[in-house]
């Protein structure tokens, strides 16, 4: 039963994470960006590799860099301006991750989230992934935040654990790929 419950609960992050760049990524490169998807995501290839391999939007920033100046033609001054404050504030991926997790967690636990319960999943994972550190399984420290806001014990944290880090290096690819599609926009716009 745990297998079942923790394949769901990966099924459903990797599912909402797709979600995110199909509703909000995929439009932004079209419309904003006027680039589309597939050129964006053909040169934008390896630094989702580093992402993945290593988990860490800080390690995928010099690739990242360098791929956004050089494939996509966003001028250095504003690509390293926008990308490090990216790498650091941009973690929608983990707040994602922190919204599924405690859903999981609180039904693992038997518990029924109320609409107001949600509304306060859904601040706290926003503020707290604002302050994650971009380095491998971060989102897990502050998931911690969000699970006290909502009154579910932190030890839940260690039933998700054994499946995070590959989780992690989706929610990082996620992150990352957002830095990028941000970056092309602003230069696109100015």
């Amino acid at each position: 039963d745990l297998f079942a419950g923790l394949a769901a609960y990966a099924g459903t992050l990797l599912l909402a994470l797709l979600v995110h760049v199909t509703i909000v990524y995929l439009p932004l490169l079209r419309f904003a960006a006027g680039i589309g998807p597939r050129l964006f995501f053909t040169r934008f290839r390896e630094p989702m590799l580093v992402a993945f391999s290593t988990g860490s939007s800080a390690a995928t920033l010099p690739v990242t860099m360098r791929t956004v100046e050089q494939k996509l033609g966003v001028p250095r001054e504003l690509a390293s301006f926008t990308l490090p404050l990216g790498a650091t504030v941009n973690m929608d991926g983990t707040a994602i991750m922190q919204g599924v997790a405690t859903c999981f967690i609180a039904q693992a636990y038997g518990i029924d989230l109320s609409a107001g319960v949600w509304l306060a999943i859904i601040a706290t994972a926003t503020l707290s992934s604002i302050g994650t550190a971009a380095v491998p399984s971060a989102g897990l420290v502050t998931l911690t935040l969000v699970l006290a806001q909502v009154g579910l014990p932190f030890e839940a944290i260690g039933v998700i654990l054994g499946i995070d880090r590959f989780l992690d290096m989706c929610r990082t690819v996620v992150n990352v790929t957002g830095d990028a599609v941000v970056t092309t926009v602003v230069a696109k716009r100015e």
